[in-house]
């Protein structure tokens, strides 16, 4: 089972990660409106991290649209410390015009930053580092027997 989750993961971070060049290339600017800014905290079992969130509203194909993601990534990254998610979020000012970034395929979810995101990278490394201890682990079990 943890072979499984571990390959799912590693897949999801290595696809999600090569899709953002293929969402940049296809994006087309829009002038956007910040509706919003804030830091989410996002506690698990054995951490706390801070996720940046900006809100942001623009028009595009004629409606009218909301998103708050700021990479063109679809998880999110989160930071260690609040003050670094804070950091992301003081760029932004409600009330202020930015340019974000649409894709006719998925108008509903602009982005703020033409730039990649790691943090798929990091989730197909704890994915892969999942398999390598598990195939470590099954081997030894095996030597063993």
């Amino acid at each position: 089972m943890l072979l499984l989750t571990g390959l799912g993961l590693g897949a999801y971070g290595v696809y999600d990660y090569t899709q953002q060049s293929d969402v940049i290339r296809s994006a087309s600017e829009v002038n956007a409106t910040v509706t919003g800014t804030s830091v989410e905290t996002v506690t698990s079992k054995r951490s706390q991290s801070f996720k940046p969130v900006v809100r942001f509203e623009y028009r595009y194909g004629g409606e009218t649209h909301t998103s708050n993601r700021i990479f063109p990534t679809s998880t999110s990254p989160k930071y260690e410390t609040r003050s670094r998610a804070r950091s992301v979020v003081e760029e932004y000012e409600s009330g202020e015009t930015v340019t974000a970034y649409v894709t006719p395929d998925a108008p509903g979810r602009a982005f703020l930053t033409e730039q990649k995101s790691t943090y798929p990278l990091k989730l197909a490394g704890i994915g892969l580092a999942i398999v390598g201890l598990t195939t470590i682990s099954v081997l030894r079990s095996r030597v063993r027997q």
